[in-house]
């Protein structure tokens, strides 16, 4: 494997920049599970080659696919997106992804979490816990070991010193029962090098993460936050927006600075179909299987969970109804790049959305 570091990122000067910096690509992982992807992922697959294509509109994208996938993966995505054959257990690369981290002499590493599939949804989850590694080894760039299970859709930075998380899922008994809040806000700042933690409560209602925080919030740039919201009273989202709005608006970052939070309408409620549901094949694998959705459950369906690219801003559509406020506001939320919008429906029955499935790499230098 590339080189194993036994320091930290803190103590060795390196940060995790602002997905909103400059980025030298973006990381990808192709569906292909049946027992979560729905007609043998084909619908997802072409969601996810609309995502690939739309980002590589402002900056390289590779995408990891395996040895079963890999002709597929290649004769679906354009030339000038690469793929790479690489094992995985599933295709959720913001959560099985490295975060990199650089310094300010233009050197480029990265941190490789520890990944247990969201507290057990899925088994096995081992090759999942080494798409870091991978994608650091071919990229040969330097390694962080993290002594802590996290995904990174549980984290948004914004580069200057300051981490957005939520207590439902970094406190979740089912990722580190051993460690307290103090212990994990201590590896945050180790291995983010962050002095302020802003923590936000539960996620978007029925997240099956356990409430990432990418699906509720994220950094639009330094002082500035985008947050899921509805007005409607009787949705249980209400009391969970409202609640983050509070915390957002009583938050100092390392800065001193207050936050601005500008609010991005909720999508729906957004249900699966019973026809929808019925075409995921929980027979399809040998192991012990992902997580079985019924009919009619509820989908966690969130504008929020955007890709900032070099250039662009690639948002899921997922309500005819919203689409439009949605494209408006993160149009107007970022005025030098371009909003480009993808159907985003296919990824959230799923499970996640378009910034779940991708994981952006900061330019530098291996070192």
């Amino acid at each position: 494997m590339s080189e194993t570091l036994t320091s930290t990122p803190r103590a060795d000067g390196f940060r995790m920049p602002g997905e909103f910096e400059p980025h030298q690509g973006c990381w990808m992982v192709w569906p292909e599970r049946p027992d979560n992807w729905r007609d043998g992922a084909k619908p997802a697959q072409d969601a996810f080659a609309a995502v690939a294509s739309a980002i590589a509109e402002g900056e390289p994208v590779t995408v990891l696919a395996s040895g079963r996938q890999f002709v597929n993966a290649r004769r679906q995505l354009p030339r000038h997106i690469r793929v790479i054959e690489a094992s995985s257990n599933d295709s959720w690369c913001r959560d099985t992804g490295p975060t990199f981290v650089t310094d300010d002499k233009g050197r480029l590493r990265g941190v490789d979490w520890g990944f247990n599939a969201w507290g057990g949804l899925y088994s096995p989850s081992d090759l999942d816990d080494l798409v870091a590694a991978k994608i650091l080894e071919v990229e040969r760039v330097p390694r962080y070991r993290a002594p802590l299970i996290l995904e990174g859709g549980s984290i948004h930075v914004d580069g200057e010193g300051t981490v957005l998380t939520t207590e439902e899922c970094l406190l979740n008994p089912n990722r580190n029962p051993h460690l307290s809040r103090a212990e994990i806000e201590g590896h945050l700042r180790d291995y983010l090098n962050v002095e302020t933690v802003i923590w936000l409560g539960p996620g978007v209602f029925e997240d099956e993460t356990d409430g990432h925080i990418d699906n509720l919030a994220c950094y639009v740039k330094p002082g500035v936050v985008a947050l899921t919201w509805t007005e409607d009273r009787d949705d249980p989202q209400y009391e969970i927006s409202r609640d983050a709005l509070d915390r957002l608006s009583h938050a100092r970052d390392a800065k001193g600075r207050g936050i601005e939070v500008v609010k991005l309408p909720a999508p729906g409620p957004l249900f699966a179909t019973a026809e929808e549901a019925a075409s995921v094949d929980f027979g399809g694998l040998d192991d012990e299987g992902g997580m079985e959705r019924g009919g009619g459950h509820r989908l966690a369906g969130s504008y929020a969970n955007f890709y900032i690219g070099n250039g662009v801003v690639v948002l899921p559509l997922l309500d005819p109804k919203t689409d439009a406020a949605a494209v408006e506001i993160v149009a107007r939320l970022f005025p030098t790049r371009r909003v480009i919008p993808v159907p985003g429906r296919e990824i959230l029955l799923g499970g996640g959305n378009v910034h779940c499935i991708t994981q952006q790499q900061p330019i530098g230098r291996p070192g």
